[in-house]
Formats: C-alpha cells, sequence, structure tokens
C-alpha cells in the first residue's frame, strides 16, 4: 500500500514530467524507450501507458515532432524532438521553476 509521502511524491512527479520531458528532448532526440531510461535514471519513476499521452498531447501543441526510423532490430521507431515552439515552452517552464524554488526556498526560512 502506498503510503501519504509516496502518494504526495507520486503526485509532484506527475506535475512536472511534461517539463522533464521537454529538458530531455532540448539535448537530444530520442524514442520512448529512451525517455523513459533517462526519467528513471533520474527516479522519475514513469511507465509507457503514462509517458505516451503526454508525448501525443505535447505534439498536438505543437512542442515536439517526431520521424520513423527504421530499426535493425524489429520494427520501426518513433524519435521525438523538441521544435522551436517547444523550446520556446521549456524557457518559460524554467523561468517558472526557478520562481517556483525560490518561493519554497523563501517560505521555508
Amino acid at each position: 500500500m502506498e503510503s501519504n509521502a509516496d502518494n504526495v511524491r507520486s503526485q509532484m512527479r506527475k506535475g512536472v514530467l511534461e517539463y522533464c520531458i521537454l529538458c530531455i528532448l532540448d539535448k537530444h532526440e530520442a524514442y520512448a524507450s529512451n525517455i523513459i531510461d533517462e526519467l528513471k535514471k533520474a527516479d522519475m519513476i514513469v511507465v509507457e501507458g503514462t509517458l505516451y499521452p503526454l508525448l501525443i498531447r505535447q505534439k498536438n501543441q505543437g512542442l515536439l515532432s517526431y520521424r520513423w526510423e527504421e530499426s535493425t532490430q524489429g520494427p520501426p521507431r518513433k524519435y521525438y524532438c523538441i521544435t522551436e515552439r517547444g523550446r520556446q515552452q521549456l524557457s518559460e517552464m524554467d523561468s517558472a521553476w526557478q520562481e517556483m524554488v525560490k518561493a519554497i526556498e523563501t517560505l521555508k526560512k
């Protein structure tokens, strides 16, 4: 059974996943499995069922685009990359994140 603290962490993670996806794709294009691996390395545990709806929403908002690439190990892979609009959104999210961190630090003092 999930503890209250685990539930809080989970809700906070969900709130920043779109930001995290843009951060990853700002560094390099990636397919879904790569994105999941990077999120897991950062302890932002996510499963495909959570990731795909976010990728679709961000693509529909014009923040991401994708291309298909043939794979030597199975079906073609869909590689996602950030768009110029996505970079603008990421910049706004960076500013909002910094403001939030500053506000929380102020409140904690």
